[in-house]
């Protein structure tokens, strides 16, 4: 087990170079998180309070974990990845929330899932490209993973819309496709059954430090497709009926 500079040296080194390096394995979920921040602070992507987090969990019951994005890897449908170093690529259909008031660490500690969503103004399909710094990819150990900015490697937002409250997200329909292969349909296959469910862990933990949140933060909240890879040059579509699309071209 490492403390989280350790950690942080070694995650700093991989993107420097463009070379992935062996797992260090966090000592807890706190190192974990310490050493994001400290990623974020050597390579200067932050200027004040992120302002594009990810967030999710494999059921309601799962241990919830989150990551702030680096703002340079979060792109507008259609979106070019061009020459963005990916190592691999794996793809989340999702559904990203934006918050439509500031939201303070005081506010954010009564939250429940009901006045949580009230803070929510608008909502975009977004597709997470995942990757890892890590040799070992999705096989290093969770905290690990966690440590690494939960593998992410980019974020592709569609255009926003109306947040609807009221959705019943059991009947939601996202259409996936990659390359050339047939499209892959998914309905109510979200983790949590309900993209809103992250926000009351996800608020918390953004503004536990203090720190408020201001309106227009936008977090993306969990697959719907599971995590199929795509290859260079590939074009990826995402489209949630009745929400929107996504699209980008590797």
């Amino acid at each position: 087990m490492h403390d989280h500079k350790t950690l942080a040296a070694a995650l700093v080194e991989a993107r420097l170079t463009g070379a992935p390096v062996r797992a260090i394995t966090p000592a807890d979920l706190d190192t974990a998180y310490a050493a994001q921040a400290h990623v974020g602070r050597a390579l200067r992507w932050f200027d004040g309070v992120p302002r594009h987090w990810k967030s999710g969990g494999a059921s309601r019951t799962a241990l919830q974990t989150h990551a702030p994005l680096p703002p340079a890897g979060v792109w507008a449908s259609p979106a070019q990845a061009g020459t963005w170093p990916f190592h691999w690529r794996g793809i989340e259909a999702e559904v990203a929330l934006r918050l439509g008031q500031d939201v303070s660490a005081e506010s954010a500690a009564t939250l429940d899932l009901g006045s949580a969503r009230a803070l929510v103004d608008a909502m975009a399909v977004s597709i997470e490209i995942v990757d890892s710094r890590w040799v070992e990819g999705q096989q290093a150990p969770p905290l690990a993973r966690l440590a690494d900015l939960q593998s992410h490697g980019a974020l592709v937002l569609g255009a926003w819309v109306p947040f609807d409250a009221q959705r019943d997200w059991s009947q939601q329909r996202c259409t996936v496709a990659i390359g050339l292969a047939s499209p892959q349909v998914f309905t109510g296959t979200h983790a949590m059954a309900d993209p809103a469910f992250v926000l009351p862990a996800w608020l918390r933990h953004a503004t536990r430090d203090g720190d408020t949140l201001p309106a227009g933060t936008v977090v993306t909240t969990g697959t719907w497709c599971g995590l199929p890879l795509a290859a260079p040059g590939e074009l990826v579509q995402v489209v949630f009926d009745g929400i929107g699309q996504a699209r980008v071209q590797l």
